[in-house]
């Protein structure tokens, strides 16, 4: 039985040595990365058609918080390990990230290749592979980016944190374009995994009010569900400073939303979800494209919110299909890193979320 809420925490935070998963931690990356998949799956399908539909709307909503609170969450453990040697840390947060790039950078580049030939020449995708290991390749920038900000982190950790945290603060509010979509998202999200890692206890805090006041938590998120749609609607959600704020508002309301869910024990597919993320990132984009090209080629479906709603559904529930086959044909290597790739002794039993 998973504990319920903070109740282990010790200053804020689950001790390093506990097994079990924070509940509402979990529900929270399941909102996340149906999220995720939602965007892909809605801005693909208007592209190939020309037009938008319903699930426009809750694209555009979610765009203010939807990788700020992923980025958030993913240093909230942070803490716990960061002072790890540089053996354990990199194998955790660096080789663990870059297994999983690779292979499925390969794989996603194995399916667009030959459509890439078709426009160039097979030359030009081997470049074009190549370089996927400079600029990130897809839908994977995410995990390409993480072991980036872990290093950071850990490299400028006896550097006063409000120093870095106004520096970082700065580079989001810049607007960084150079291009790269290393640089760029850097300087645009490293705010918000930064401000995981330093306030993980008042986010815990957060999540344990939350969890007492429900009441109160309902109002809050009704509060800031309509404050949000405003700013989007009036264009004002990409404002400078605005953005930034939407952003961390928009962590504290999905953090406030996975804690009330998980208080009530309702949505567990979000939960299962968000235990699974890692999974669900890897290889929604398989069953989310050949979903979209079916049922735009077949025009079975004419509104184009169904279709968006239906390939969404589909990308998730596709990915964890894939998992559990690859798990039955013993091709566990999409999903787990073989023990070749380990570079420090394997850890035993469950892990944190920090760990994953």
């Amino acid at each position: 039985m998973t504990p319920s809420g903070t109740s282990a925490a010790r200053a804020g935070l689950p001790k390093a040595s506990t097994a079990a998963r924070v509940d509402w931690v979990d529900y929270a990356k399941g909102i996340c990365i149906v999220m995720v998949v939602m965007m892909h799956s809605v801005l693909g399908v208007e592209l190939a058609a020309g037009e938008t539909g319903f699930m426009h709307v809750l694209v555009a909503f979610a765009k203010p918080f939807r990788m700020p609170d992923f980025f958030l969450i993913s240093g909230l453990f942070l803490p716990l390990v960061i002072d790890r040697d540089w053996r354990t840390y990199l194998d955790r947060k660096v080789v663990h990230f870059a297994y999983f790039y690779v292979v499925w950078v390969t794989i996603q580049f194995g399916f667009k290749a030959p459509a890439f030939a078709a426009e160039t020449s097979w030359r030009e995708v081997g470049l074009l592979y190549l370089e996927s290991f400079i600029e990130p390749f897809g839908t994977l920038w995410f995990i390409y980016l993480l072991p980036i900000f872990f290093v950071v982190t850990k490299l400028t950790r006896r550097i006063p944190p409000p120093a870095i945290w106004l520096v970082a603060a700065a580079l989001e509010t810049a607007r960084i374009a150079t291009g790269w979509t290393a640089i760029d998202e850097f300087c645009a999200r490293f705010v918000y995994f930064y401000s995981g890692y330093l306030f993980a206890p008042y986010v815990f805090a957060l999540s344990d009010r939350a969890r007492t006041h429900p009441a109160l938590a309902l109002a809050a998120l009704a509060t800031w569900a309509l404050v949000d749609a405003g700013l989007v609607a009036f264009g004002a959600s990409e404002w400078k400073v605005v953005s930034l704020v939407l952003g961390f508002a928009g962590a504290c309301a999905i953090i406030t939303s996975g804690t009330l869910l998980a208080r009530m024990h309702w949505c567990n597919f979000l939960r299962f979800c968000g235990e699974h993320s890692i999974v669900i990132y890897l290889a929604f984009f398989l069953p989310m494209a050949a979903t979209r090209t079916l049922l735009l080629r077949t025009g079975i479906i004419a509104d184009i919110g169904t279709v968006s709603l239906i390939v969404t559904v589909l990308g998730v529930l596709g990915s964890l299909a894939i998992w559990q086959t690859a798990l039955r044909f013993h091709a566990d290597f999409l999903f787990e890193r073989p023990d070749a790739f380990w570079i420090a002794p394997k850890k035993a039993g469950p892990a944190l979320q920090a760990a994953e």
